[in-house]
């Protein structure tokens, strides 16, 4: 795999100034929820497309409207510049090259939208996608971008098409969708150049259920099977490995609750229940892995987020670690092939609860 969610590097770093090297529009941005309407400082670790837009941008420096596009653009050069030289140097290894994209699933808010910001929704999260299938970004990308969108030489097109050998996609949850008139076009970003308004709630209910209130991730494992006949259908069928794909539970002082994680036994069986119904719909399915073995460094949530199908004790230095009832599911379900057992308390009887030491 050459890059681990490029649209994040870019999105991120070069217009939310989230991440390194925190270019782009202020992380204290005025963010408005976009069902209620309410204000929410945007420092949650989330573009403000996924659940909330933005009314004001404050700038750290750089252009949210043109250096996202161009780290995004060299991104795809460098990418397909390592699959040529695999390809030219290492062919002998019968080893396969590829990248992993990570995007949501989107459903519109209204029937009278859905085909068009279904489609656009999606050509921004899958931005890199589109090169490597066609050898350019997709047409409504430009339509909206126009001259701040780079633009592929005769010689990168031959390069960048064609330049991978599978698809990783990572996986998570889903929002809502509806248009966005009200973008300030004297103020471009890369953050509402798709005119959207995203959100995680309709009319004041989630489109899925979540482990607290204000939790980006809403469980949709629907959406996983619709993107991956989407992609099935508008990219060729190219082989998809599902690099990551997971629940989270927040931090607290209560590890027995952190333990008995069926929430996350949950998630993990209905996002594969759809997977293999993808697999019956002919989507070229190669595998799955479950994010994450262990609980860890989730970036600018730190250790607040356990997304471990393993505890780790981050508060003592032996870090201990504790396998979870989804570990013990995992593992009933590797052994068994089944995804569903009649008594799950049979797979967790054995899994004592480990009382750690108090702080």
């Amino acid at each position: 795999i050459t890059f681990n969610e490029p649209y994040i590097f870019a999105a991120y770093g070069y217009a939310t100034g989230l991440f390194a090297p925190g270019r782009g529009s202020s992380q204290q941005a005025d963010c408005v929820d976009g069902d209620t309407g309410t204000k929410k400082p945007n420092h949650i670790g989330l573009l403000p497309r996924r659940g909330c837009f933005l009314k004001s941008l404050r700038y750290l420096g750089g252009d949210p409207g043109t250096e996202p596009y161009i780290v995004g653009h060299h991104q795809i050069l460098a990418h397909a510049k390592a699959v040529k030289l695999y390809k030219s140097k290492y062919k002998h290894q019968n080893g396969q090259i590829g990248v992993t994209l990570n995007t949501d699933w989107y459903v519109p808010y209204s029937n009278s939208e859905k085909t068009e910001r279904l489609h656009l929704e999606l050509d921004f999260s899958l931005v890199v996608l589109h090169p490597l299938v066609y050898g350019d970004y997709p047409a409504s990308m430009r339509d909206l971008v126009k001259k701040r969108l780079p633009k592929f030489k005769d010689d990168e097109i031959v390069l960048v098409k064609g330049s991978y050998d599978f698809l990783g996609i990572n996986y998570y949850t889903a929002n809502y969708a509806k248009n966005n008139p009200n973008v300030d076009p004297n103020k471009p970003s890369q953050v509402t150049d798709a005119h959207a308004d995203v959100s995680t709630v309709r009319d004041g209910v989630s489109i899925g259920p979540k482990v607290r209130k204000d939790s980006w991730l809403a469980v949709y494992p629907q959406g996983l099977k619709d993107l991956m006949i989407h992609i099935k259908k508008y990219y060729r069928d190219p082989p998809i490995y599902i690099t990551e794909n997971g629940y989270l539970d927040y931090d607290c002082p209560n590890v027995e609750k952190l333990i008995k994680d069926e929430g996350r036994v949950k998630y993990h069986q209905q996002h594969l229940i759809k997977l293999h119904e993808s697999i019956k719909a002919e989507v070229n399915i190669k595998g799955y892995f479950a994010w994450t073995l262990l609980d860890d460094f989730e970036w600018s949530r730190g250790y607040t987020m356990r997304f471990g199908i393993t505890y780790v004790d981050f508060k003592h230095k032996t870090l201990e670690r504790i396998p979870k009832h989804s570990a013990r599911w995992f593992n009933h379900f590797l052994h068994t092939r089944r995804w569903f057992t009649t008594n799950p308390s049979k797979i967790f009887a054995k899994a004592n609860i480990i009382k750690l030491p108090q702080s």
